[in-house]
């Protein structure tokens, strides 16, 4: 998984770089995209695989906590991504006369960055309250990686304001993120009913079905672990662990293939060499 989710994303950015039509609004979210999924796997796998292979099973405190922050700081970026590839489809379909007078480089360069110090501020608080417990009972935690709750656990203290504060973060950006997809996808269907014909509909919507199947596969899994967490106390501890890992380790894997896949200008570009071997 960990090899597919790298040859993937690495594929996509290299795509992207050495190919000029690509270089436009939606393939640079893209590759923000292909960024993020990098930097989230990175942060869990290695150290997953050492503790299947050779049995590292721990984890210096303040690495724990790095890994905490990265993993939670780069799922807040993914999802800000997300509703800035739905506002370019938005544009893209509504009004595509401006498309390219909206969606600048500069422009599309300062959302990036607005999504990146979004994702930093918000989780900065996390791993600061985590090391501000006191910590007296065991060590051990049931996870692969640095879950943030799991951690917190651990503490002989009140962890509320942890608690709390994981809560309404998750609710803030989870919940405003999913609205603003909401909104976007609600006008970009009205617009797609109102053209002429039937192939014109099937052929815009067509556009934005690699997006639509990212959206999916990364806020159904991250939606099934929260149920899980909140309602599986009856569920054996190892599922709630599948489920925890599939929730970080899915998207980075299925982000690169949906879009190899169904967006013909990346496909065209990876069959490239076959079709030169062929003719």
């Amino acid at each position: 998984m960990y090899a597919i989710a790298i040859l993937g994303n690495s594929t996509i950015l290299f795509i992207v770089k050495t190919e000029p039509s690509l270089h436009g609004p939606m393939y640079y979210f893209l590759c923000m995209l292909a960024v993020t999924d990098l930097v989230l796997s990175t942060s869990i796998l290695p150290k997953m695989l050492s503790i299947f292979w050779f049995y590292s099973r721990e984890i210096n405190f303040s690495a724990c906590l790095t890994q905490m922050y990265f993993i939670l700081s780069f799922s807040v970026i993914e999802s800000g991504i997300l509703v800035a590839m739905a506002f370019d489809r938005y544009v893209a379909i509504c009004d595509p006369l401006r498309h390219s007078t909206t969606l600048t480089n500069p422009v599309v360069a300062k959302i990036g960055l607005a999504l990146v110090l979004r994702g930093i501020m918000l989780i900065l608080p996390h791993p600061f309250l985590a090391r501000s417990w006191p910590y007296c009972r065991t060590n051990i935690i049931p996870h692969t990686y640095c879950e943030h709750i799991a951690v917190v656990k651990l503490a002989c203290a009140n962890i509320r304001i942890s608690s709390y504060y994981s809560l309404s973060v998750a609710f803030l950006v989870i919940g405003m993120d999913v609205f603003f997809i909401a909104v976007s996808y609600t006008q970009i269907i009205r617009a797609i009913f109102n053209l002429p014909t039937k192939d014109a509909r099937l052929k815009t919507f067509g556009t934005c079905g690699s997006h639509l199947c990212v959206i999916l596969a990364t806020y159904i899994p991250h939606l099934f672990s929260a149920l899980m967490q909140r309602f599986g106390h009856n569920v054996a501890l190892h599922f709630h662990v599948l489920m925890a890992n599939m929730n970080l380790l899915v998207p980075p894997i299925l982000n690169p293939i949906i879009y190899g896949v169904r967006t013909q200008q990346i496909r065209d570009k990876l069959l490239q060499p076959f079709n030169h071997k062929g003719t």
